[in-house]
């Protein structure tokens, strides 16, 4: 009989893992808050700038698992997973995708810590499609969060 390996990122539920691993990427000196972070919104649907203290780190957790997760994932696919309705008054209310810029940065960070590579779209080929994908050095850091 074969033995499985367990994945701890798939057999924990998703909100502890991503506090998990938040919390570990606050000790890699890649991942590091900008500035410009704490004065921006989320997407062009929120009121107010965002008020969590460790919104940069979750959202950098929630990004990698994503990346873990589908494997091949680009700005725009992600954009579309973190937008929300946009209150429009009296209007019905209207998906909107959420900005691109805190995605963007954070993808670049995890590029430089080694967890990511950029994936080019190969001319003639249907199966590989332009974004990031997780390397093996960024496998092993998900993995071994527990």
């Amino acid at each position: 009989m074969v033995e499985k390996k367990s994945n701890a990122v798939y057999e924990i539920v998703p909100q502890e893992y991503n506090l998990k691993l938040a919390e570990a990427l606050k000790g890699i000196p890649e991942f590091q808050e900008p500035e410009w972070a704490r004065f921006v919104k989320s997407s062009a649907s929120k009121e107010r700038p965002i008020e969590d203290p460790d919104f940069w780190y979750k959202r950098a957790a929630s990004i990698l698992r994503q990346i873990y997760k589908n494997k091949v994932v680009g700005v725009n696919r992600l954009r579309t997973k973190y937008g929300s309705k946009q209150n429009r008054g009296m209007r019905p209310e209207k998906f909107v995708r959420s900005g691109g810029k805190i995605i963007r940065t954070i993808l670049q960070q995890a590029d430089k810590a080694g967890f990511t590579e950029n994936i080019k779209e190969i001319k003639g080929t249907r199966e590989k499609r332009p974004g990031r994908k997780m390397t093996a050095k960024g496998k092993a850091f998900l993995e071994e969060i527990k």
